[in-house]
This record gives C-alpha cells, structure tokens and sequence, in this order.
C-alpha cells in the first residue's frame, strides 16, 4: 500500500476513535485513543487467530509502517512546536533554573538508576545483556513525553505553577533525553568508550544541545521579524509552518537537536511579546487554531500507530512480567532523581507541597520511548526493551494518566 493509503486508514481509524471517545466513553483525548488503539489491536489479534488471512494482512499492513521514522522525522517537530507555542513562557522563565535541572540533571540521573536497577532485574531472570544496553533502556525511558504530559495536564486539575514544571521539564528533557540516547547509542555501538572517543561524544553531545538552542532562537527571532512586516493571516501561518519545517531541516543537515531547537522557537513565538507586536488579533487566533488542529490529529495518528504496533511485538512471558517489574523501577528512579533538585529549588522558589510525587505520577512516557526502542538493534536486545518499553508506556498513559487527579485530590494540593 503507497503511503497516501496508509496515511487515509490511519486517519480513518483516528477519527472512528476519537468519534467513540468523544461520544461514549469521554475519557480524556490521549487516554482515550491509546485504551481504544488497545483494544482495537486486540480485536484484531483475536481474529487473526481465527483467521490466517486476516493475520497476514493486518501484519503486512502494519510492517510497512515504519514508526520511528514518522514520530522522530516528521511528527515530533509539530508536535513539540504546537505543545510550546501555548506554554506561558513568562511562567516558565519563572521556573528556568529547576526546570532545566529537571530536565538535565534529572534526566542523566534516572538514566543511570535505571539502567543499574534493570541491569539486577535481569541477571534476576538470568538475561545476560551488557549493562550499557541497560543504560540505553534507561536513556529512552528517562525522559516524560510532552505528547502525552499535555495531553493530560490539560484536563487535570494539578495547580498551575506546578503544571507549568511537568509541561516545561517534558518540553525539554525530551530533546535531553534524545540527546543522551544517541550519545550512549554512538558509545555501545563503538564497544569503546575510552580516550578521544570519550571527547567526541561530548562535543557531539554539546553542539545537539547548543546547538539546537542557538537555532532555535535565531529562527524564532527572524519569524518574529517577517511577521513584524505583514498583516495577513495565510502568509503568518504558512511562515510558522516553514519556520518548523525549516529548522527540523536545518538541524538535521548540522547535526544539532531537532527537538530542542523547535521547542526554543516555539516558546519565543509565542510570548505574549512577540504576539502584541508582531499578529493582529485575526492572525494570533488563525495561529492558533491551526496549530490546536495539528496537535489534535498528530496526536491521534500517533496513539493509533502505537495501538497498531503491539500487533507485530514478539511477546514472551518474561518479558512482560519484567516489563511490569520495571515500571516501579521506572518511577522510583524518577523520584530520587526529582527528589534533591526540588528540595533545593523549593528553599528559593514556590513549590507545592508533594512537588516530586507528584512529578513522578504525572511524568508521562510515550511514542518517543518507542521510537527510540525501535531503533536498537538485535544485539542490543532490541526485542526485549522494546516489550519492557511498551509495558511502561501504556501503564503511564492508561493507569498514571487516569489517576493523577485523584492523587492530587488525595495529597490535598
């Protein structure tokens, strides 16, 4: 099937979805269309063993679905620039210094916890992986998805300043967090990690995130600047478009951080002083709502692929019963990580009470950690991280994306 029927079933099924979600069940959009994208694979898994045809098409159809390259090439751009553009950067300028520590320090931390306690649990069920492998299992599930974090956030009723650290911390450890991955990645696939070998991927690892920051800025500075000259609201929306399409492009070609440089861009763009002085109250809401839409579908499209994914797994037992063990794991190591700098931060700055339980809770895992399990390879025990990975994501979108308002509730924040 060419990729414009791939993309007309995949967009089918996301607006049967989110008909069923929004009409009968009416769970909150990101929950909504994983349990349904669940299920449906179910259904379908079901009747695959009732019938070999149906099996072998579905398979065929969903094998040709290559979804790390559609998240991290094509969707992950969009959707980082939609999800910055509506965060109130004024609140998170507020906020900078824990929120680029969460986002760094944090990051780095529960990298490694993770991947020493996953390491135990598999020498537990007798796994003989490498413990590098463990650290890359830890670089992949370390960082919260900013998909499905402001997906949720959205409707809960987590106090604000608190919201906008969960936001901020998710819009930038996710590029952290890709950075670290392809570091440990370049490291593991080496099977060195002494000398200048050691040096170039700290380099590298500095210029993916300087990098992508500086051009970031610079880009959204020169929007700004056109913008600044025109009043007409189809020419302002397709620059902010060209402006997404261009930086990802750019980034790419210099080996920067495509992720970071299109949150940088999007948080500048949407200030409220970049908005008074350069859109028209036409152009700031068409700005808008173009990007709303664009959030919502991907979104959709994204919960749909994941759904369709667990079809082709190789599930073992095993692996999904250590997919369940690691997902205390997962979130103990968030917590320690968390713990330290919001103690800090909390001396100088305003923090609600239960700051780190409640980060930990509602630090949501997504498509990226997929995607960045899916592209390990065999030797690096592709199969195994990838079940663990899948066990984790949907537990945190399903079971933590469910409940963090009850905790809130029940902590009294």
């Amino acid at each position: 099937m060419e990729f414009f029927g791939i993309l007309s079933l995949l967009t089918i099924l996301a607006a049967a979805f989110g008909f069923i979600n929004t009409r009968y069940i009416k769970l909150p959009h990101t929950i909504g269309m994983m349990l349904i994208a669940c299920i449906f694979s179910g259904l379908v898994f079901v009747a695959g063993s009732l019938s070999t045809n149906i099996h072998d098409t579905v398979n065929e159809f969903v094998s040709k679905i290559d979804f790390r390259t559609i998240l991290l090439d094509v969707m992950l751009s969009f959707l980082l620039f939609a999800g910055a553009l509506h965060t109130n950067f004024e609140k998170l300028r507020e906020y900078k210094w824990p929120i680029l520590s969460f986002a760094t320090f944090g990051v780095l931390i529960s990298t490694f916890l993770v991947g020493g306690l996953t390491y135990g649990l598999l020498q537990l069920f007798d796994q003989e992986v490498k413990f590098i492998y463990c650290l890359l299992f830890g670089a992949l599930i370390s960082p919260t998805d900013p998909i499905a974090v402001l997906g949720i956030l959205k409707k809960a009723k987590v106090p604000k300043n608190l919201e906008i650290k969960i936001v901020g911390e998710s819009l930038l450890n996710d590029g952290v967090g890709v950075v670290v991955f392809l570091t440990i990645f370049n490291i593991a696939s080496s099977g060195s990690g002494e000398g200048n070998h050691e040096q170039s991927v700290l380099m590298l690892f500095l210029m993916e995130v300087i990098g992508g920051l500086s051009l970031g800025l610079v880009a959204g500075w020169v929007t700004w600047r056109l913008m600044k000259l025109i009043d007409n609201w189809e020419v302002e929306v397709m620059i902010t478009l060209a402006l997404v399409m261009g930086v990802h492009w750019i980034a790419e070609y210099f080996h920067f951080s495509g992720p970071l440089a299109v949150v940088a861009a999007g948080l500048l763009v949407g200030t409220e002083q970049v908005r008074n002085s350069s859109m028209s109250e036409e152009t700031e809401s068409y700005i808008d709502k173009f990007w709303e839409l664009v959030d919502t579908y991907l979104n959709a499209i994204l919960f749909v692929l994941i759904g369709l994914e667990i079809l082709i797994l190789p599930f073992k037992g095993n692996y999904i019963l250590m997919g369940l063990i690691a997902v205390p794991i997962v979130l103990f190591s968030r917590f320690i990580s968390l713990s330290p700098l919001v103690s800090i931060f909390g001396r100088y700055l305003e923090f609600v009470p239960k700051t780190a339980t409640i980060m930990t809770w509602g630090g949501l895992r997504g498509g990226i950690s997929i995607a960045l399990a899916l592209s390990l390879t065999a030797e690096m025990e592709k199969d195994l991280f990838l079940i663990i990975t899948y066990v984790v994501v949907v537990f945190s979108i399903i079971i933590q994306g469910l409940t963090i308002n009850k905790l809130v509730s029940a902590l009294k924040v």
